[in-house]
């Protein structure tokens, strides 16, 4: 049971020869009517779509996999199996073209075309679509320098190649060969394919200068794919420059793309918040333009990015769905062999294996595409966070739903299924009425016939390192573990007494295990669970077909076991003293500890009585300590805390072997955290530190502020002074902070305050400054405050004078036509206690700075 690893079960069986392999004719193709709907061929009926975008062909998806030693076809296997795991029906990619054409535009075959030739095949062998974006226009580096292959594209701007003469007849010869390429391995052109459903011309162009320059460039194109034979939809981006998009809707295409990023792109670091505010309309401002609806809409990309939530991906599905769109794939799905390191695009991550949750959240959204109507309108935020069979919750970080036959969910969950006895399938990550389960990893249980159940459990995954930081592929962000865990099994069409059998590719099934009361151990891999003393109906062993695949099919990362374990701690901002406090750790390590304990740093070798607090644990990665109000003295708490495992120990924050109180041990570090009075201020940002903790924004974007810290008395408080650049006028200046931790961590002081304290200055004239809090409802209170110039000012605004105002969706969403505020149409009165965010406004900063030196309650 022990080694599972990247084990391909389905290659039992795949007899036949690629070059044999061909689409059905009977294959339902996809067309688009005359009100602009995507149809099936067979049945006529609408179709929907929903999948991600995956690049191991190209670009560094391409380069990573061989420097890791890696197959990539292997490679594409397991990752084809997890798209078609996680219910997609739809792939998207934009096609590097400097890596798969020369100078003038001609087709090379090489190896890059060989394995997109080889992806869409097996993309085909699991049912999945596929929208071609046929050109990229830029370089094949990122993360890294570009590597000039002397390809068309690294001949001409990417703003230029559109009115060119040489590059629009490059971009010609190149998309006519593409088109009449032959796949190899499934016999067919890439435009006579019946899983390609269609054709996007070019990545996010650049148009520049006239329309009508855009206009005889898409006529150009378009009339060259269909004089080289080519019938499937043809779509084209209209979420980019927006003074041309009449171009677009006048042109003979049949669908547009569109892009969403609702909450930006490369923050270099985790974000947090309640985004549903962000995600709770997707509103098009060119609607009402002539040609707009009787054009297709498809999804290009989506995601919102630099974060793990798991309770986003089916909201912004609901919402897609709600403006019409009928193809949906999110940017970029991480190939599992590289996924631990998160360098392919540092903003985005996603991955089954990795990224559990929120790889089940995009199951999740799946459904949602299926089978939330086209058009259908909901309640504005917070009203549509239960939709249909659906719902979705910041406070949990859930998403959830719960069908007759399905019940899928992302995180714990109480809430029970409606039809237990009709389910059929289920997904999960964490526990939940019919599920069990303390392992950090997802796990799936379908029913095969009446008592029989297929359950398929992957590996734990822990994050050790912030995803969305600066990526390298020696820098690990998911430790993948491979650790018994049990699990609990409450299917009443199981019953409380059931076999479970695990699946092996070398005997084609290990002896049944009889299970008393439901629960029972597992590791990573594929189960058989049987009713007690049912007789089934047919004979299931590895190899038996299912789901496009076979039965014992499962691919799970190679397990790297660690040199020693890892505590990871996130220590408070502040603890309040003469009360008790919870103090939380994540232990990362194939085995169980033997103990952790916890150790201030009053201990010493030399004294006889040393206390400690042994650390309790909640689940197989998750302790706690609790600290005594006793402990909690003085100006600060300092302590280490100490893993005793397989005869060692080892000390943190120190990561070194041994123990405070070996005669030889010296601490170098302490987790130290401030002590204050219970009623004393709640700091919120000071000056005091070099680097300035407020994030700063404005809108537009073509707007900005620069930052300097200024101390010019040494015996003050120094000021963090912000000068502003504009290059329009009405700008909104915006400063924001993260204080949910700061406050939780302040129970006693939170409920003490009645003011919101801030000591500014500012120079210039009449600026309208306004401050408060976003909750985690995602709603802003502020209020107006008032400075006197060139004067050093503490301004103290009553909490209770907050007023809700428009919630500025920051950082800033692209595409760019969206809007940029979030207005509340359920009025909710503000609650100090559920404060996360703070926030300044700034409006008539033209000619002015303005500087901070402190906020805090009091």
């Amino acid at each position: 049971m022990r080694v599972i690893i990247l084990c391909c079960f389905a290659l039992l069986g795949y007899a036949k020869s690629y070059a044999q392999f061909k689409a059905s004719k009977n294959v339902p193709t996809v067309f688009v009517d005359r009100e602009g709907v995507m149809r099936w061929s067979d049945s006529k009926a609408e179709a929907s779509f929903y999948g991600v975008n995956y690049t191991v062909p190209f670009a560094h998806a391409f380069r990573a996999l061989q420097a890791k030693g890696i197959d990539r076809k292997q490679a594409i296997d397991r990752d084809v199996y997890h798209f078609a795991r996680l219910g997609y029906n739809a792939y998207r990619i934009h096609i590097w073209d400097v890596e798969i054409s020369d100078k003038n535009g001609n087709l090379i075959s090489n190896e890059h075309l060989d394995l997109l030739d080889y992806l869409f095949f097996k993309l085909q062998e699991r049912g999945i679509r596929i929208l071609i974006t046929g050109m990229t226009n830029f370089g094949n580096g990122y993360p890294e320098r570009n590597i000039n292959t002397d390809a068309f594209t690294y001949h001409y701007d990417k703003c230029k190649v559109h009115a060119n003469p040489q590059a629009i007849a490059a971009q010609e010869k190149y998309i006519s060969q593409l088109l009449s390429h032959v796949n190899p391995y499934t016999g067919h052109t890439y435009q006579t394919d019946p899983y390609i459903i269609g054709f996007e011309i070019n990545n996010e162009p650049c148009h520049t200068g006239a329309i009508q320059t855009t206009s005889d460039y898409i006529a150009r194109m378009v009339k060259t794919m269909k004089k080289n034979g080519n019938k499937k939809p043809i779509f084209y981006n209209v979420s980019h420059n927006m003074d041309h998009v009449k171009a677009y809707f006048d042109a003979d295409i049949q669908g547009t793309t569109y892009q969403w990023y609702p909450v930006g792109l490369v923050a270099g670091r985790e974000r947090q918040g309640n985004f549903l505010p962000y995600i709770d309309q997707y509103d098009i401002p060119f609607s009402n333009l002539k040609g707009f609806a009787n054009k297709a809409k498809a999804v290009y990309e989506y995601d919102p990015a630099d974060n793990l939530y798991s309770y986003m991906h089916p909201a912004m599905s609901r919402t897609f769905r709600s403006a019409g769109f009928q193809w949906i794939t999110q940017f970029a799905y991480d190939p599992m062999d590289m996924a631990a390191y998160n360098t392919e695009y540092q903003t985005h991550y996603l991955n089954l294996a990795y990224t559990p949750a929120k790889a089940l959240s995009t199951m999740i959204a799946a459904e949602v595409a299926y089978a939330i109507p086209r058009n259908k309108k909901f309640e504005r935020y917070p009203q549509d966070t239960l939709f249909g069979d659906f719902r979705v919750s910041y406070e949990e970080d859930l998403s959830l739903m719960n069908a007759p036959d399905k019940y899928f969910y992302t995180n714990n969950t109480a809430v029970k299924p409606i039809k237990p006895e009709k389910l059929q399938h289920i997904a999960g990550h964490g526990s939940s009425p019919v599920v069990d389960y303390r392992g950090s990893g997802a796990y799936f249980l379908d029913l095969l016939e009446d008592g029989l159940w297929r359950l398929e459990v992957m590996p734990d995954a822990e994050k050790i390192a912030d995803p969305f930081a600066k990526p390298s592929l020696n820098r690990e962000v998911v430790h993948i573990l491979y650790r018994s865990q049990t699990i609990d099994v409450r299917i009443p069409d199981l019953g409380d007494m059931f076999t479970v059998q695990q699946l092996s590719q070398q005997n084609g099934g290990g002896a049944g295990i009889s299970v008393a009361k439901t629960s029972f151990s597992v590791e990573p891999g594929v189960y058989l669970l049987k009713r007690k003393d049912l007789q089934l109906k047919n004979n299931w062993t590895v190899s038996s077909s299912w789901k496009n695949g076979y039965l014992g099919e499962y691919y799970a990362p190679k397990a790297q076991p660690l040199k020693q374990a890892l505590l990871i701690h996130q220590q408070p901002e502040a603890l309040e003293k003469g009360r008790a406090a919870k103090l939380q750790f994540r232990y990362i390590f194939e085995k169980q500890p033997d103990s952790i304990i916890l150790q201030t740093d009053q201990v010493s070798f030399w004294k006889d009585h040393n206390p400690y607090i042994k650390l309790i644990p909640k689940d197989s990665s998750t302790y706690e300590a609790v600290i005594p109000a006793a402990l909690l003295g003085g100006n600060e708490l300092k302590y280490t805390a100490t893993v005793f495992v397989g005869g060692k120990q080892f000390t943190y924050p120190n990561n070194q072997a041994g123990a405070p109180l070996d005669w030889d041990y010296r601490v170098n570090s302490y987790w130290t955290v401030g002590l204050y009075e219970q009623h004393a201020p709640v700091t919120l940002f000071e000056s005091l530190s070099k680097v300035a903790s407020l994030e700063t924004f404005a809108i537009p974007e073509t707007a900005y502020m620069t930052a300097e810290r200024q101390q010019q008395d040494l015996g003050k408080l120094p000021f963090w002074t912000y000068t502003f650049h504009a290059k329009d006028p009405g700008v909104k200046y915006f400063w924001l902070k993260d204080i949910r931790t700061a406050v939780l961590e302040r129970p006693a002081g939170l409920n003490a305050a009645k003011k919101l304290c801030i000591l500014l200055k500012h120079q210039g004239e009449n600026p309208v400054l306004k401050a408060g809090f976003v909750t985690k409802k995602g709603y802003t209170y502020v209020k107006k405050m008032h400075a006197e110039s060139d004067v050093e000012t503490l301004v103290r605004i009553d909490l209770a004078d907050l007023q809700l105002v428009p919630t500025a969706l920051l950082p800033a969403p692209y595409p760019v036509f969206l809007e940029r505020f979030f207005n509340p149409v359920v009025p909710i009165q503000f609650d100090k206690r559920d404060i996360e965010k703070l926030i300044i406004s700034g409006e008539n900063m033209d000619g002015a700075t303005l500087s901070i030196a402190a906020i805090w309650l009091e």
